[in-house]
């Protein structure tokens, strides 16, 4: 198999009939965790490929489209015509986590234990490893929600990009893009609160007083106070808006 580096080349069998192209994926998914394939790897074009696995060039066709939609393999280019396998983005996992949340209807409760864990974590981080730039960002994103103008739309997207701010300052990719997935997942159901909420411009006050005690906290560097500043940041939010008592 021409490839990119020389390894061995993987073991390729025989696929079942049922759902091919399904299987076809699990074995590709088989070849990466066992170290066989890896990143600038290349895979035999698809009359090979489905000849080693026993199954319809169309099945190894349709496998190959859904991993490259997610970033998994890109199209192969020039005479190997193989597609190459591909380092998965950070944005494409945090938009097939985000897809999945949303998607399975967990109970809203569970969501919220899952977020503080995580951010707490990743606030801690940030308290560590952020940048003098990471927090001037932070910073800005703050004084953009602080205006007295701001609407409840502009208010939600800066409210999640502060998170996410935080949780990418922090340094641990796989933790950054939960978190992101996980607040990006609830915006919309955020956004709807607010507009529900009749006392707005209060809660609106609190949120921006949450928002200000955790960037207080990792300017000192101090990522226990980061992280009970988030906690009661996010539990308050919580609390107070209108979906909280749903599911």
């Amino acid at each position: 198999m021409p490839g990119l580096r020389d390894t061995p080349d993987p073991e390729w069998r025989p696929v079942e009939r049922t759902r091919a192209y399904e299987s076809v994926i699990h074995q590709i998914e088989e070849q990466i965790a066992a170290g066989a394939l890896r990143v600038g790897d290349r895979l035999p074009a698809e009359r090979d490929l489905a000849t080693r696995l026993g199954v319809s060039r169309a099945a190894v066709r349709e496998a190959l489209r859904a991993l490259e939609a997610v970033g998994v393999v890109r199209a192969g280019q020039g005479r190997d015509g193989g597609s190459v396998l591909a380092s998965m983005s950070a944005e494409a996992l945090t938009g097939m986590l985000r897809l999945h949340i949303g998607l399975a209807n967990f109970p809203m409760p569970d969501v919220i234990e899952a977020r503080v864990m995580l951010e707490r974590w990743s606030v801690g981080l940030a308290a560590a490893n952020a940048t003098e730039e990471d927090i001037a960002a932070m910073r800005e994103l703050l004084e953009r929600m602080d205006d007295p103008e701001i609407t409840r739309e502009d208010f939600n997207v800066l409210d999640t990009d502060y998170h996410v701010a935080i949780a990418e300052a922090g340094g641990n990719r796989l933790v950054s893009a939960m978190t992101t997935a996980i607040r990006a997942s609830m915006a919309t159901a955020i956004l709807r609160s607010f507009h529900s909420n009749p006392r707005w411009e209060d809660l609106v006050d609190d949120l921006r007083a949450g928002h200000h005690a955790i960037l207080d906290a990792l300017a000192a560097r101090d990522p226990q106070g980061a992280a009970d500043a988030l906690e009661r940041h996010v539990r308050f939010a919580y609390s107070s808006l209108s979906w909280s008592t749903e599911s």
